[in-house]
């Protein structure tokens, strides 16, 4: 990362909304923003769908139980504070494109401040076990508790990106006793839209294009920096793996829970501090469903950036982790505060 990465800014909530408030004034660059090749580079090939010929920025674990009768492992990063140690712990949830791998800025900018930090690979993606099985919201929940339960962790923050957001959001619902904060980060399915959608049984797409890979990454960020580029590697070698149909079955299954389960009437219920936070350039209503869902926290706040997608994480850490690292240490997590 070169132009978006965290620059050690450790500024509280308000000075990074105000540098989100400079950084609207500016408007968009002056240069033409770069873009991944129109074509895969000939050296990329298939990739394993377990990640196994991928590399992780810390140590990989894993913790083993049994699914719908099915043996699985859970793979997870427990990383350590490298800053003066602030005993609070935070889990990092996914979104739906990604895995653990893809928080690497973030656990960096988290441990540095001084929080352990667990970030997973939940049931289905990653480097964790691709069981073709009834993928829940309340199962990925379980699922970390199991994690955090193997590693002797009694409370913990939690943040999800994208569809780890709703992740987050009932792992909040069913431990309120462990969760500390709840963090949504460009969170989906901030609205029920259930209406006049009708079941339909989940199909697995026969191929993951180049194209297709192309257009997920590209279009998660506002600007483009080619430290994205190794993602989009991955989910084009998908593609050509001979794993690829179990994968793409698995990533129906869990598109299917989205479509179907709405979390918007978990929030009412979440005593925990309750941060809604991400890019403004994250579809044209985004602004708007981001507001409403703050405004149902009993303790929620909404912090917006402009000129930025749906990878905060990515293209905004200068302005994403100072946010979060400021309302993961405050107690009452901006109780007195709201910045809607």
């Amino acid at each position: 990362m070169n132009t978006k990465g965290d620059r050690g800014i450790r500024t509280p909530l308000a000075a990074a909304l105000f540098l989100a408030h400079l950084a609207l004034l500016s408007g968009p660059a002056a240069v033409e923003a770069q873009a991944p090749p129109d074509q895969p580079p000939d050296h990329w090939g298939p990739v394993s769908i377990s990640l196994e010929d991928v590399d992780y920025p810390h140590p990989v674990s894993y913790v083993e139980f049994t699914l719908y009768g099915e043996d699985v492992r859970m793979a997870f990063m427990d990383v350590q504070p490298t800053g003066q140690a602030n005993g609070r712990n935070v889990v990092l949830l996914h979104g739906g494109n990604y895995f653990a791998k893809s928080w690497e800025w973030t656990i960096e900018a988290l441990s540095e401040a001084g929080f352990r930090v667990i970030a997973v690979d939940q049931i289905g993606y990653g480097k964790s076990s691709k069981p073709i099985i009834p993928y829940s919201l309340d199962m990925h929940a379980a699922n970390t508790r199991r994690v955090l339960d193997h590693l002797g962790v009694e409370q913990a923050a939690v943040a999800g990106h994208s569809y780890g957001g709703m992740v987050a959001t009932r792992f909040a619902l069913a431990y309120p006793d462990v969760t500390t904060h709840v963090a949504l980060v460009n969170s989906i399915a901030l609205s029920d839209n259930r209406a006049g959608q009708a079941w339909s049984e989940p199909q697995a797409s026969p191929v993951h294009s180049y194209d297709t890979a192309r257009n997920i990454i590209r279009g998660h960020v506002v600007e483009w920096d080619d430290a994205y580029l190794e993602y989009v590697r991955i989910h084009y070698g998908w593609g050509l793996s001979g794993d690829w149909p179990r994968l793409a079955m698995v990533r129906a299954l869990n598109s299917n829970v989205i479509r179907t389960t709405p979390i918007v009437y978990d929030w009412p219920q979440i005593e925990a501090p309750s941060l809604v936070i991400g890019g403004e350039e994250d579809g044209p209503r985004f602004p708007e469903f981001a507001r409403n869902a703050a405004e149902s926290f009993p303790n929620g706040r909404l912090v917006l950036f402009p000129n930025v997608g749906h990878n905060p994480h990515w293209e905004a850490q200068d302005l994403l982790h100072p946010a979060l690292i400021e309302f993961f240490l405050d107690e009452e997590g901006g109780q007195d505060g709201s910045d809607r």
